[in-house]
């Protein structure tokens, strides 16, 4: 699988999010054979939901597509690493993998602050893949975080 052909597609998706005021963060979602089964941004600000994050997006989308909840062997690709609420909803799907370009050291769930889709404690364990085209996941997070200060 190319995890860098795949950020590319999530870094695509998060430049759309600044259009309607959120933070650029993208996500797709690959099933077994590669093939991208959902794309999607943070929209938070346009839905005005706290739970519309680029990662929760594509995970119900894909589930909804899918007629089940189990995501097993699908991939979650997204520009910056997942908080507690994305991470535990990867676990809780089944998901096989998560990949991710930026590190989150105020809210990463998957290496920074915490490390949930490998905790041994729960039922279901996701590899990781941390700092696929982690300068370029950066650079638009931090752009985007410069013009508004």
């Amino acid at each position: 699988m190319d995890f860098e052909h795949l950020m590319g597609l999530a870094l695509g998706e998060a430049a759309k999010a600044p259009g309607h005021g959120d933070v650029p963060v993208g996500a797709v979602l690959v099933d077994a054979s590669g093939q991208v089964v959902a794309a999607d941004h943070n929209r938070r600000e346009e839905l005005s939901d706290p739970t519309a994050h680029a990662e929760m997006l594509v995970l119900s989308r894909a589930a909804r597509l899918a007629g089940s909840w189990r995501l097993d062997g699908h991939t979650l690709v997204v520009t910056l690493e997942p908080c507690a609420m994305c991470a535990g909803a990867a676990v809780a799907a089944r998901i096989d993998r998560i990949v991710y370009g930026a590190a989150d050291p105020k809210a990463g769930a998957c290496w920074s602050l915490y490390n949930i889709p490998q905790d041994a404690r729960l039922n279901h364990r996701c590899d990781l893949v941390a700092g696929v085209l982690e300068d370029r996941c950066s650079e638009l997070l931090t752009s985007f975080f410069r013009t508004r200060r």
